[in-house]
Order: structure tokens, then sequence, then C-alpha cells
């Protein structure tokens, strides 16, 4: 364990060395995550997911540090040019830009103008214009005119002269790391659109002459600006103001005004507009956008975690519904268990309009086996089916739910769905998931990539390997957090449980399919593949439901078991006693319980897991209607106040699904009356809102909405300011204006401005 890189994360992430130091040993020896997060409190400190995840990624990136300086050291060395000092330097080298820095001037290059200009002999005349002292550079370059080497006249060898010169201050670290620290706080980020491309590119409009501060810009203007160049539509920049780099450049090499100074200068202006400006902008892009994809995808993520803990609407049978016109509905029905028990297809739509008969067979399936609630799926006919499902009658209560179908497709023509249904199309398997995802949202949605979900912001776009790793971490997370049936679960969400491999996982669904149900967590040690340190990671995740210990259907590890029946024993009780009765838990003193492995943070968890033990942490399921006669987008007026449920949520708002087939956009600032930075603050995934239609742009399919309480009233800026007399007045917050600007009617600061005087200071 390197103690550089404990106590620099210790430093950076504000944790103490010994909770970094336990945690980083604890993921070098093979502990997952959740396993670490739940089960490892007293060693850890009680560090959460974040915390571990922020640690196990910052230790990769010193450990990709130091093997990149040990890659730089060696090859220094194999040219015989590692001296001391040269070697503290990348010793003591924090980040790989100053790495690359210090080894620019050794690394191995293309030929450039300055090798050329050496091979001419022209050094000597470079250093000597360099030091920048009383000669004459016209007389000093005379003695470099060779035309036998290319050297014609004076002004071939000053060129030269300055060829060489601008490489060493371009290669000088010190420069470089100024210049980058100018390119990081003032660059300008200019995008323009590319001629003849106006009516192509339409949709990138707002950035046909745009600019703005690259270190403000948010990440979707940047990602947009990025797709835009990609498409050929537009072009852009990422620079400071050019004059104030080369300002920096002349402060640190020119010495003053003399002849041999002015060749300095004219090479430093070369050195910045042909090699550091480039190499330098090329930089500040891709940590630009490496700062646009670390925003997107942390959007990407938080909007998938409440996806994947949408409520379930639990082990119950349903019917489920994938709606279509021509082609006509493709109905299933489900056992509780989520079994494909029978399928059909009815045409309520149109052009067949055969009402009566899909009435007819919707009643008789309902019936047959025991529907508690149809799915419809929300795609195209997806509202007209949900009425025509709720204006039957069945006799009995029958729930009519909406459910997404984003990815249903992608996942009806996987693998995944043609092991599962070799036998049926891609029609029924679409179904079915649409199904399942109303009963077990997290059990189906780990059957498809998240990036096919619907729920990103560029998420093509950004960085795949980063973006993979954060939503498997998501992915991993939420599966571990709520718990496997593992008697029920498939492959694939066991492949998420903390420990389980996908070989794995398939090994426990083939032992269950040979063996039956597994019995008890013991059982779980008979399947191929799974030893100690497997069992230890994973035993806690994993439900068995009608175990003979009822510790097995619980998040007790069973590394705990001993602590529980110890209680229990003390009491003169059984651990199922326990479990069941609040009166004998509240006569438990846990610490009387603490051992040198077990503290206070884990007996309090056995205490909660007891009292409810496996309880599923996701919310329940609640009734939802869209508005009734608001189908299409033609129907939505300005004005109008619909229910809506949140699709996805984005850097610049959240997007809104009011049952016209096409999700309306909520912009950040009509989120709500107060300011909003992060629209995570006030809106997640699958949340159900109300909204206010602002405008409909037929012709762009657009639909603009509000969650602001009066959102026809002016926006309230957050950096406006009253006076004290102001405040006292009628609660009205005036609107903020400059001097000589117009600005809105009725502003207070109007005449305040027109008469102020000038300060005394």
């Amino acid at each position: 364990m390197n103690e550089k890189h404990i106590a620099k994360i210790s430093s950076e992430l504000r944790l103490r060395a010994r909770q970094v130091q336990a945690a980083a040993q604890l993921l070098d020896d093979g502990a997952t995550v959740p396993f670490i997060a739940r089960y490892r409190k007293e060693v850890t400190g009680g560090l959460d997911e974040v915390n571990i995840i922020a640690i196990r990624d910052r230790l990769e990136r010193l450990r990709e540090l130091d093997k990149r300086r040990e890659s730089i050291l060696k090859s220094l060395e194999d040219q015989g040019k590692l001296t001391d000092e040269l070697k503290d330097k990348l010793v003591t080298a924090e980040t790989v830009s100053e790495l690359e820095d210090i080894y620019l001037p050794y690394r191995p290059k293309r030929r450039t103008r300055g090798m050329t200009a050496r091979e001419k002999g022209l050094e000597p005349l470079a250093k000597k214009i360099f030091e920048q002292g009383d000669g004459n550079p016209l007389t000093q370059a005379a003695a470099f005119v060779h035309p036998e080497k290319g050297v014609a006249q004076v002004e071939d060898a000053l060129t030269g002269a300055r060829d060489i010169i601008a490489e060493w201050i371009n290669e000088d670290a010190n420069a470089r790391a100024e210049l980058r620290e100018l390119f990081t706080k003032k660059s300008t980020i200019r995008s323009r659109v590319v001629k003849g491309k106006e009516k192509e590119g339409v949709k990138y409009k707002d950035y046909y002459e745009w600019e703005e501060p690259a270190a403000k810009a948010p990440s979707h203007r940047i990602l947009a600006i990025r797709r835009g160049a990609t498409e050929g539509v537009l072009t852009f920049r990422v620079m400071p103001e050019e004059d104030e780099a080369i300002a920096i450049l002349v402060r640190r090499f020119v010495k003053d005004d003399g002849p041999a100074s002015e060749q300095v200068r004219l090479a430093v202006k070369d050195s910045y507009k042909r090699l550091l400006s480039l190499s330098l902008e090329t930089e500040i892009r891709l940590e630009s956008k490496k700062r646009a994809d670390g925003e997107a995808i942390k959007v990407f993520a938080e909007n998938l975690r409440n996806l994947l803990l949408a409520p379930p609407f639990g082990q119950k049978a349903v019917l489920a519904v994938d709606p279509g016109y021509r082609t006509g509905c493709k109905i299933v029905c489900l056992d509780p268990q989520g079994k494909l028990v029978h399928t059909d297809t009815i045409f309520p739509l149109e052009p067949h309009h055969r009402t009566e008969e899909s009435a007819e067979t919707l009643k008789a399936l309902v019936g047959s086996y025991n529907i508690e609630a149809i799915a419809v799926g929300n795609g195209t006919g997806g509202r007209e089916t949900q009425e025509f499902c709720k204006s039957i009658d069945f006799n009995r209560r029958v729930a009519v739910l909406m459910v997404s179908e984003s990815g249903a497709s992608v996942y009806s023509a996987s693998e995944a769905a043609r092991e599962e249904f070799p036998d049926y199309d891609v029609t029924v398997r679409g179904a079915v998931s649409i199904g399942r995802r109303l009963t077990d949202p997290l059990a189906e949605l780990v059957k498809i990539d998240p990036k096919a979900i619907g729920v990103g912001q560029y998420q093509h776009d950004v960085d795949q390997k980063a973006l993979k790793t954060s939503l498997d971490d998501v992915v991993v997370s939420c599966v571990n957090a709520v718990g496997v049936e593992v008697n029920t679960a498939s492959k694939q969400i066991l492949s998420y449980v903390s420990g389980l491999s996908e070989r794995l996982a398939g090994n426990l669904v083939v032992y269950r399919n040979e063996n039956g149900a597994f019995r008890s967590r013991a059982d779980l040690m008979k399947v191929s593949g799974m030893g100690p340190k497997t069992f230890e990671q994973a035993a806690g995740f994993l439900r068995i439901h009608g175990a003979k210990n009822p510790l097995d259907a619980s998040a007790v590890h069973p590394e705990s078991y001993p602590v529980v029946e110890a209680m229990a024993n003390d009491l003169g009780c059984s651990v199922a006693d326990l479990m069941r009765d609040h009166e004998l838990r509240s006569r438990i003193k846990i610490d009387e319980y603490v051992t040198e492995t077990i503290g206070i943070p884990t007996l309090v968890d056995i205490m909660n897991e007891l009292a409810k033990p496996g309880r599923d942490p996701r919310e329940r399921v609640e009734l939802f209607d869209f508005a009734e006669g608001v189908n299409g987008i033609s129907d939505l007026k300005a004005g109008m106040k619909l229910p809506g449920v949140v699709t996805n949520v984005t850097a610049f708002g959240a997007f809104v699904d009011v049952g016209v087939h096409q999700d309306g956009l909520v912009h950040i600032s009509e989120l709500a009356d107060k300011f909003v930075r992060n629209p995570h603050e006030v809106v997640k995934v699958h949340q159900k809102v109300a909204v206010t239609v602002l405008d409909v742009d037929l012709q762009r399919n657009r639909i603009s909405l509000s969650m602001r309480e009066n959102p026809m009233e002016p926006r309230i800026k957050r950096h406006e300011k009253k006076t004290a007399g102001e405040r006292k007045s009628d609660g009205k917050r005036p609107w903020p204006q400059r001097p000589g600007d117009p600005g809105p009617l009725n502003n207070p600061f109007a005449d305040f401005f027109k008469n102020r005087k000038p300060s005394k200071s």
C-alpha cells in the first residue's frame, strides 16, 4: 500500500487516513463496494458507497500515474539522459500533465523544423540569440550562412535559429504550466456554423454564433457543440485572448528591447501560434470534454438509480399490453412469479375497431388468470389502449397502469430474451418485458443495456468506459440495496449481486433447475465455483424466503448469525420469536454483544433488520392517470394544467410525459419558484408532477412546460436585492437594472440610478 496515495486521498476527500487505508485494503483483497459499505462499517469507520467508490477511482488514477512515471523514467534511463535533478522532478510530479511537460524535451518526435535547423548547424546561433547579449544577430548570423547546407542567406539562418528557440519555449515546463492555467481559467469556447450547413444543421442554430467562458459552460452546451462539430455543422475553438497568452511568454523569455530580444520576441509569437496554442487547446478541449462527460454521466447515473428503484407492483398476476394499430395489440398474461402463461392479440384500435370482441377477450383472461393489474406500454396507441382497458367492466377492481416501453424492443431482440423465450417472437417478448416492469422494474431493467433505457443526456457522446463504470456501479448498488430472492431471480440480476460473476450466476440457475429450490444459504456452497470468499461477499444480499432459518430471508449476514442466536438464547426464545416480537427485541442491550469484529454499527443494522427482515427500500406504486381528452400534441393549449410523469432529468431541466406521445421540457428556470442549481434537487425520474403548458410548437414538435406555482408571472432573479425600506413594502422583489439599461417596467431603481451622484471614492 502506497502511503503517499493514502495521505493524498485522505486530504482530497477529507477522510481519516485510517479509513482510506482500510477501504483500499479491502478493495485490493477483492471485497465489493456494497459488501464493504454494508458489512465492514467497523473496519472503515462507517464509509458509505459514495466514499468507497471515490477512494477506488482516485486510487486507480494515482496508480495509473505511477505506471506512466515508471515508463518515463525507464525511457530516460534507456536514453542515458536521466539525471538526479530530472528524476527528482519526475518523482514529485503530481499530475499527468506535469509529467508530460517534464518529459517533452526528451520524447521521441517526428521530424520538426527545429530538428532541420539543428542539422544545418544553427543551434549555436540560437543559443547566442537566446542569451540576448550585446551582439548583433545579423552579424552573428552571417557566420552561419552555408549555401551547401541549405542556409543561403542571413535571414535563413535567423529563421532556423528562431525555429530552435520556438521549440525550447514550447518545451519549457514552467511556461507550459503558466499558460495551462491561463487556458483553464480564461479560455472562451467559440462556435460557428460551417458555411452552407445553415439549413441542414438547424437543430444547432443556437450555436451558429456562440461564445462563453469555457470554465463556466454547462455540460449540455459543450456536448451539443462537440456533437455539432462531429456532424460537420459547427466548428469551434477553445482559446484565451492571444495577446494575454503571448504577454506571459514575453515576460518569461524576452529580456529587453535589443536586437537579439526582438528575434526572441518573434520566436515567442511563432512558438505560441504554431506549437503551444495548438497543444494547449487540445488539452483544454479534452479537459472540458472530460468535465462535461463527468456532469452528464452523473445526471445519467442519478436518473438510472431513480428508474431502477421505481416502486414495484409486487408478485401479482398481470396482463400486459403492447399497443399497436394495424398489427393489433399483443397481450400476455403473467403469473405472480412473472412466468408467461398465455399470449393473444386483440384489435380494439383503428383501423379494425373490434372493440366488443377485444373487450370480451380481456374479460375472459382477467377472470381465468386472476389478473390484478393491466400494464399498458406507453408507445404508439398507448393512451387509446389504456382508455379502452379502463372502459371495460371487469366486475372487480383491476388497476390499469401506463408503463414505459423505453428499451423493451432492445430486450426483446437480445440474447437473454431469445434464451428465455425461444419459441416466441419479439412482440411477445416485448409485451412480457412491459408486464414485468410493472411487477418489478429493477429485476427487468437490469436485463437491458442502461444506455437503451433513454434517461441519459448525450449518452453516446461521453466517455463510454467511464459511463459503463458509473452505470454498473449504480446497478450493483440498487440490486444489492434491494436484495435478490435466489430461488426466482434471473441470471442477469444475479450477476449484479456482490461477488457473483456472470458465469457463477449462470451456475446458480443451473443448480436451481437441476436440484430444486435452495433451502438455506448454506446450500449455496454446493454450487460450482462458489468458494468461501465469494460466499462471504454474496450471502448477505441473497434472500431465501421459506428457509428453515428465518435469517436466510433477511439482510443479516451469516457471519452474524451466532450473535442473533446468542440474543435469542439470552431471552429464552427462538430467533423467529425475536423477529416477530417487538417487546422481546426492546429488552436487548446491544452494547453487551460487542466483540472484536462486531461493533455498534453492525448491531444497529441487525436490530433494524430483525424488526423488518428483508424489507424492500422502494416505495409503493401510486395509481396515476393522464388528463382525459388530451391525447395528442394538438390538444394542448397554453395555460393548461396537466398531470405528468418525469421521464428524464438533465442539467438544463426535466422532460415530462403528459400523455401526448411527445415529452415536454420543463426548463431549469421553470422547475420551481425559487432558484434551482441542480434539477435533481426538485425532481427525479418516475416522479408524478403537475405542470402548466407554456407554449406548443407544432412545427418543431416541441412542448414547453412549467412547474412554477404562477408560471405566467415574471421570473425573480436570485441576484436581485432590496433596500431595507423596500423589504418592508409590498413584498415584491424589484428587477435589477444598470444605468442606461431600458430594463423592465416599474423598476424601483430607475429614479435611483437617474439621480445618483458619483461616489467620492
